[in-house]
C-alpha cells in the first residue's frame, strides 16, 4: 500500500458528502488550504470527540484559509445523521468502499479491523505540507493542523 508523505501531491479524488453533494479535490487546488481527516466511525466516542474540537476550531481554520474535511467508511445517511445531532458545518465525505483512504495509504489497527485516525494538511497547491497519526491523541489532530494552517496563512500574506 502506497503511502502519502509530507511533499507529496494529494491524490484527486472525489466522494460524497453528508448531503450527496460530490466533494472533489481538484476544485479547491489553488484556492484552499485542506485539512483532511480520515476518523474511523461516526458516532464513537472518540470519533465524536474529535469532530466537535474540529468544529468548535472551525472560525479559526477558516480564517486561516483553510478548509475541513472529514473522511470515514459510513455512508452519505449516517454522515447527515452524524453532522446534525453534533452541529457539524464542514464536509463529511463517505468513503464506503475505503478507496480513498486506501490512496492515501491510511493504516488500519488490530488487524486491520478499526480505521485509522490521520490528519493530513495540504497546501493550496494540494501539496502535503504536515501529517499527524494518533488514534488517542484525538485533539492534537485539530491543534496540530491548526498550527500549520495560521504558518500556511502568515507566508501567503509574506
Amino acid at each position: 500500500m502506497n503511502q502519502i508523505r509530507v511533499g507529496d501531491k494529494i491524490p484527486d479524488f472525489s466522494l460524497p458528502d453528508q448531503d450527496g453533494n460530490i466533494f472533489r479535490a481538484s476544485d479547491y487546488l489553488g484556492k484552499k488550504q485542506l485539512v483532511i481527516f480520515f476518523y474511523p466511525q461516526d458516532g464513537s466516542l472518540s470519533c465524536t470527540r474529535e469532530a466537535c474540537y474540529f468544529r468548535d476550531l472551525m472560525d479559526v481554520f477558516e480564517e486561516s484559509g483553510a478548509e475541513i474535511i472529514g473522511i470515514s467508511g459510513q455512508s452519505v445517511e449516517s454522515h447527515k445523521n452524524f453532522a446534525e445531532v453534533n452541529n457539524l458545518k464542514y464536509k463529511l465525505l463517505s468513503d464506503t468502499k475505503n478507496e480513498v483512504r486506501k490512496l492515501f495509504g491510511v493504516p488500519s489497527l488490530i488487524l486491520g479491523l478499526i480505521p485509522g485516525r490521520v490528519t493530513y494538511v495540504t497546501d493550496r497547491k494540494g501539496k502535503v505540507v504536515f501529517i499527524f497519526s494518533s488514534h488517542t491523541e484525538i485533539q492534537r489532530h485539530a491543534d496540530e493542523a491548526l498550527k500549520i494552517c495560521l504558518l500556511l496563512k502568515k507566508n501567503y500574506q509574506d
